[in-house]
């Protein structure tokens, strides 16, 4: 059986019905106006930018603080989220692409309202690499294509042209501008492995100035990247994390004198930071073990405290002029909000506030490549054994946390335990656990997969009979390959935007995640054909045993459609029962009704192919 859904033809609602007289739960926690974590412009502390789904669309907004204004800056059909603030708050910069295909330009408008204009002429569209914006009006604008790798671009004010002072096959992309505007930090993969950086510093005519590198030629795969200058005159300092330690940590290196110094922070897990805004203290972001805190560090005494929150996820959090921090916080039973340190709620999005969900319990399971961590959530009602959603993550370098979200607490509202796995390849473990994935890519983390599995069906939490294998992006890729390499594991695969033929979507997709490739899998398609084939979910298409559902953005630059048609097709040729749905937008939607429509017709499909419970 094959049935393919057209986005055009087919109505909103939930598998509940679409004409049911009251909202469902999960339609509630879609629809209800949520906010990001707004930035501030540095020069203009009150002049903010944040984004909304408060139209059903997300897009940006500008407010003043002081007076309370919020404006809609940006209404386009298919949404925007990429954007930023000029330091003196005088414009907003915002990157315009078509229908979520990620390749365009940047445009400006003023914070006050007006009408958008090119925000730097002489550029053709691209991918960003990156935006630096000074004090002076300087402008440095990263872009990659197919044809030029990765370029850097400098517009001087008054300039007639911006001058290309960067270029270089490899991935790479703008870190930052100093405060005084002599200096840029690159993030640059010019040594050929894409998941670890190295930091040039240069002058703005594009004249080295220091470089530093951990990778040691390729031998030593450790990482850098850039957190930023310190934002105060006179001050060269620039804000790295590193991962000389085997996890993300912060350090301060002086590019003019080679200095470096690394704050002592007893934490176990991964650091991220920033400056407080005098560079006399870091607010530090500690994430361990799928959920995070605050820390302040005194640079002077070397002191850290940790900041007050509530056990959950942070989600970015920024240090404010008067000294406190803004937080934007969840967890998976409550809903988030923006938060601050002295106590106040920053910003309250407008209408109803989404239903709370259901708190996660941890799982730690032995395989074969050590111990997994996995989030289990159980339905409100209902006895085990439960027809189980393993929900598996994207990135791949990321992880699932303690956060609220959408999409499971849609699944549980409807009877489902879900299971979510922080596989080999996830962030937040260290680094050995996030760079084991390279060259069995797929293989190893549904080693993971399979080690959970089997002891949620052991620990009675998970009907072996009605188990769903889902995700989006890499998490599709990686349902679609465990359907062809697991094919009794699972009843029903519902894989979104997914790799489903991997060396097409190589051809196709944007030159960054060309480059990520060649790294996980040791060369090209061509260079390394053995390892390309036995990574592809194409290859294992003939043993799918499962129905299948898949979903695709037709402009998707990740991963791309004409991928995800060849794995169809051979689906169709056989009379597998298959769904496909196609709608117009990228790599997923930005808006609300259209995710809506998606998250209702995964259910549905999964309901439907699932055996009634013995």
């Amino acid at each position: 059986m094959t049935d393919d859904v057209n986005a055009a033809s087919t109505a909103p609602g939930s598998p509940d019905g679409p004409d049911s007289p009251e909202m469902p739960d999960w339609e509630k926690r879609f629809r209800a106006p949520r906010v990001s974590l707004p930035q501030w412009a540095h020069e203009a502390p009150a002049r903010s930018l944040f984004v909304s789904n408060a139209t059903g669309t997300f897009e940006l907004y500008a407010w003043d603080r002081d007076s309370d204004k919020r404006r809609q800056a940006t209404d386009r059909p298919n949404g925007t989220v990429h954007g930023t603030l000029t330091p003196d708050g005088a414009w907003i910069w915002w990157f315009a692409d078509t229908d979520g295909d990620e390749f365009g330009v940047w445009q400006r408008q003023p914070f006050d309202g007006g009408p958008d204009e090119p925000a730097v002429s002489g550029l053709d569209p691209a991918y960003s690499a990156g935006l630096a914006l000074g004090r002076d009006g300087t402008v440095v604008v990263g872009r990659m294509t197919e044809e030029d790798g990765t370029t850097v671009h400098v517009a001087r004010p008054g300039a007639a042209e911006p001058v290309e002072i960067y270029r270089h096959r490899q991935s790479g992309g703008v870190g930052d501008l100093s405060h005084d505007g002599t200096l840029l930090a690159i993030e640059h993969t010019e040594h050929g492995d894409a998941m670890h950086s190295a930091i040039r510093v240069v002058r703005l005519d594009g004249s080295p100035v220091a470089e530093l590198d951990d990778t040691e030629g390729g031998t030593r795969e450790l990482g850098l990247t850039v957190l930023g200058f310190a934002p105060v005159d006179g001050d060269p300092r620039l804000l790295i994390g590193h991962q000389r330690r085997g996890r993300w940590e912060p350090a301060i290196w002086n590019p003019l004198t080679g200095e470096l110094t690394e704050p002592r922070l007893d934490l176990p897990g991964d650091v991220d930071a920033e400056w407080y805004p005098d560079a006399g203290a870091l607010l530090v972001e500690h994430s361990h073990q799928a959920r995070s805190e605050l820390h302040r560090h005194d640079l002077a005494t070397g002191g850290t405290r940790r900041v007050d929150t509530p056990p959950g996820t942070i989600s970015g959090a920024t240090a404010r002029p008067d000294g406190s921090a803004e937080y934007l916080w969840s967890s998976a039973a409550e809903p988030p909000r923006i938060r601050s340190t002295s106590g106040a709620t920053v910003l309250e999005p407008p209408g109803m506030r989404p239903p709370a969900s259901l708190p996660v319990t941890d799982a730690w399971v032995e395989s074969p490549g050590g111990t997994v961590h996995a989030l289990i959530q159980r339905p409100a009602t209902g006895e085990a054994p439960f027809p189980t959603v393993f929900e598996i993550h994207g990135g791949p370098t990321w992880h699932d946390s303690d956060a609220f979200a959408a999409g499971p607490a849609a699944w549980l509202d409807h009877g489902f335990a879900v299971v979510r796995v922080n596989y080999r390849g996830s962030t937040g473990y260290g680094r050995a656990w996030t760079d084991a994935l390279k060259h069995r890519v797929g293989l190893i983390e549904l080693e993971d997969i399979a080690a959970v599995r089997e002891w949620c069906v052991a620990e009675g939490l998970a009907d072996p009979a009605r188990l769903v294998l889902t995700g989006g992006s890499w998490g599709g890729y990686l349902t679609l390959l465990g359907l062809g390499t697991q094919p009794d594991a699972w009843t029903v695969g519902v894989a979104a935007v997914p790799v489903a033929d991997y060396v097409t979507a190589y051809h196709d997709e944007m030159e960054a995640l060309k480059a990520m490739d060649r790294t996980l899998l040791g060369g090209t398609p061509e260079e390394q054909p053995e390892r390309w084939a036995a990574s592809s979910p194409i290859t294992y298409v003939d043993d799918v045993r499962a129905p299948v559902y898949l979903s695709a953005g037709v402009n998707d630059p990740r991963c791309p459609i004409r991928q995800i048609d060849n794995y169809v097709d051979r689906l169709a040729a056989r009379g597998a029962t298959h769904e496909v749905y196609r709608y117009d937008a990228g790599h997923g939607s930005l808006v609300v009704e259209e995710r809506i429509r998606q998250v209702a017709q995964e259910i549905r499909f999964a309901r439907e192919h699932l055996p009634a419970q013995e």
